[in-house]
Parts: structure tokens; sequence; C-alpha cells
């Protein structure tokens, strides 16, 4: 079975508001169901009337067919998408794109999300926890207020994970780190040389934090970023997305960092 560009109906099952202007969607299949999708790998999701947007999968169940999206409300396309209610149908297409290599047994897995970035790293971070090997999960965001999946932070705590979290901007009563997601490193128990670094996230953030995992100690092959610079039609077709050689929705966006660091040294236009 292989993607179809043809926008397969889902309706929203469930939906969980996450901050503000954030929300994850429970999507089900109304008949047919896509193809199976890894971990990094995203679909495209049309809003009926209004467009469709790439959306990063954040989450599902393959014997139901479930996909969860947690999506932000940035722009007219996200924003309905975000509102949609309980019932609504919703048309999905792909899986797209390359996606997170499964945790080796024998690695420590550190995870460096930014803000949002931290959704399509949810289904590796439950796949590293349910192997052998220490798990680090360090999240930065600019507020308290901001963060994603407060309710399965505490779970992956649980379940044996180190998860360190850090804001840009304290509020009243938080008393945990102010500052950027690179200053967690130090505080993240792993051992360099066995790691595999995930890193997702505004772009900035991803030069700054898979540099930092290289300085460290981690091989630049080991850590591996995801790309979502202008992405559009999700199948290679438009070319919007071409980074240097690579058509970013079809070679990504998931890519080593040993690729990725000069190409994104090139200026977004």
């Amino acid at each position: 079975m292989t993607a179809t560009m043809i926008p397969v109906p889902h309706r929203v099952l469930d939906r969980s508001d996450e901050t503000a202007d954030t929300a994850t969607l429970v999507l089900a299949p109304t008949a047919e169901r896509l193809p199976p999708w890894r971990p990094g790998q995203f679909t495209m999701v049309y809003g009926f009337g209004v467009g469709e947007i790439p959306v990063s999968i954040s989450g599902g169940d393959s014997d139901s067919g479930h996909i969860h999206h947690t999506v932000r409300a940035v722009g007219p396309v996200s924003r309905a998408i975000h509102q949609a209610a309980i019932g609504t149908v919703l048309g999905l297409h792909g899986p797209y794109g390359t996606g997170w290599p499964a945790p080796p047994d024998d690695a420590d897995i550190v995870v460096v999300a930014g803000g949002i970035g931290l959704a399509p790293l949810r289904p590796t971070v439950v796949a590293a926890l349910a192997r052998p090997g220490r798990v680090c999960v360090l999240v930065g965001t600019r507020t308290p207020d901001d963060l994603i999946y407060g309710r399965e932070l505490d779970l992956w705590r649980a379940a044996g994970a180190q998860v360190l979290v850090t804001v840009d901007r304290a509020a009243t009563g938080w008393t945990g780190h102010v500052g950027v997601v690179t200053g967690l490193l130090p505080l993240a128990g792993f051992a360099p040389a066995d790691a595999v670094g995930y890193v997702c996230g505004p772009e900035v953030m991803m030069r700054v934090s898979a540099r930092a995992l290289v300085e460290r100690g981690v091989a630049a092959d080991r850590v591996l970023v995801s790309l979502e610079r202008n992405m559009r039609c999700g199948t290679a077709e438009c070319g919007h997305c071409q980074l240097g050689p690579l058509l970013v929705c079809r070679d990504g966006p998931v890519v080593g960092y040993h690729v990725a660091e000069p190409l994104m040294a090139t200026r977004e236009r």
C-alpha cells in the first residue's frame, strides 16, 4: 500500500488543548487507512474549504489506524485545523519523508526539542523508553505556558527518562531552569561516545544544539535533525523546499547533522 495524493477522510475522534494556541488531534480513518508511518514522517492535512499543510506525526496506533497530530495555530490553514472540533472531518494523505531511525538498544538516547519540535519526537521517546539504555529528554520553550505534553513529561520521568525543561522567560511560580536548551546539556546523563542525538525545533536552535552535541563528543552522523524549511506540497513536485541538493519533503525532513550542517548555513529566503 503506497501513499496517495488524494486526501483520505479522517474524523477528529478526540482533541487535547496543549496550550492556548496548540492542540493535539486524534484522527480516525472513516474507511480507508493510510499506509504505515514511521516516527519523523509527516502527512499533508487538508482542511476542507481552507487548504492543506504538512504536519508531523506525533503518535498513533497502527492497529486502529489512528494518527495523532499536534498543531499550532500560526496561519489560516493551521488555525482551522487547530480549531477542529470532535467530529470534524479532515483530509490526510501521506505519510511522506524520511523518519527518525529506531533508537538502538545499545545507545544512550538524547532528545533535544524546542517548542512544538517536541511533537515529531514524541513517538521516538516512547520507542526509546521501551528498550534498554538511558533516555535524556531536554526541552526548551518560550514560557511555562508554552510547554506541550506536560502530563506526558511526568509519565516519561516515571518510566525512567531524565526529563529537563528550560524556559526563555520565567513566570511567577516557575522554579525550573531558565535559559537556552543547550544549557541543559551539562546536566544530562549520557555517554557521548555511545549516544544518538535527536534534535527538532526552530532552525537556529537545531544548529546550536546539534553543534553542542558534537562538541560534547557525539559523532556528527549520530546526531539527527529534522529540516522542515519551506515544505509546501509534500511530494517533491513544487521545489519550494529545495535546500542545496535536497528536496526536504522527499530527502528529509530527517537527515544527519553531517549532511545538514553546511545546508543550514544557507540563509532562508
